[in-house]
């Protein structure tokens, strides 16, 4: 009787389905603990740059790398968690500022923005992944950027215009020096994630074993 074909898969493979499945301990500890790292960057010196109010800070950086590094609804969710418990009260947004005050400032758009950039970012780097894209890093990085540019670059604009009570065109204007820094940040971003997956390369996507290819017998 001859023995079925079965599909050889590689250590570097993911299983099917990834990231689908259902939420686990271990999300639970890496929302948890990535919230608290998206926090602690808070407390890290931001720049304050023009008269709009809003500091240059590392935390789209964390914010970036939670993406890249948890996939887009366990980032979503760690990035979220910080934005909820800073709203309820923890001194944990930039410049100690906590409670929902922080949403009549110029910062609100990119408040908002946060657990979006992470879930979109997440999203584009589980692909990444899926799909085994090289160079990685690059990959990452242009995950990252889109993210920002697509809503932190968008939103934040949208907030300074409606909480310092300007046009849309000078909200983008007071938006321009951000650039820069975020682009730096993204790459460090990127560039991080790609160590963190090469060290732990189960941390986004569960991957399988290599199984042998069983010899095909004749029949009995």
């Amino acid at each position: 009787m001859t023995s079925p074909k079965e599909e050889t898969m590689t250590a570097d493979t993911p299983t099917a389905g990834a990231g689908r499945s259902a939420w686990t301990p271990r999300d639970t500890a890496l929302v948890a603990v990535f919230a608290a790292l998206v926090a602690a960057s808070a407390f890290v010196p931001g720049i304050s740059i023009g008269g709009v109010g809003v500091p240059i800070t590392i935390q789209t950086l964390v914010i970036a790398l939670t993406g890249l590094v948890l996939g887009g609804r366990r980032a979503f969710a760690a990035v979220l968690l910080y934005v909820v418990l800073g709203l309820a009260g923890l001194p944990i947004f930039s410049q100690g500022r906590a409670g929902l005050g922080v949403m009549a400032g110029p910062s609100a758009g990119y408040i908002v923005a946060f657990p979006l950039v992470a879930g979109l970012t997440g999203f584009f780097a589980s692909h990444v992944l899926r799909r085994g894209l090289k160079p990685r890093t690059l990959w990452f990085f242009l995950a990252a950027l889109v993210s920002s540019l697509v809503l932190t670059h968008t939103l934040g604009p949208v907030g300074i215009m409606l909480n310092a009570k300007v046009t849309l065109a000078q909200g983008f204007i007071a938006d321009l020096p951000f650039y820069p820094g975020d682009i730096l940040k993204d790459v460090l971003a990127a560039v991080l994630a790609t160590a963190l997956h090469r060290a732990f390369p189960d941390i986004l996507l569960r991957r399988v074993a290599r199984r042998a290819q069983p010899e095909t017998g004749a029949d009995a």
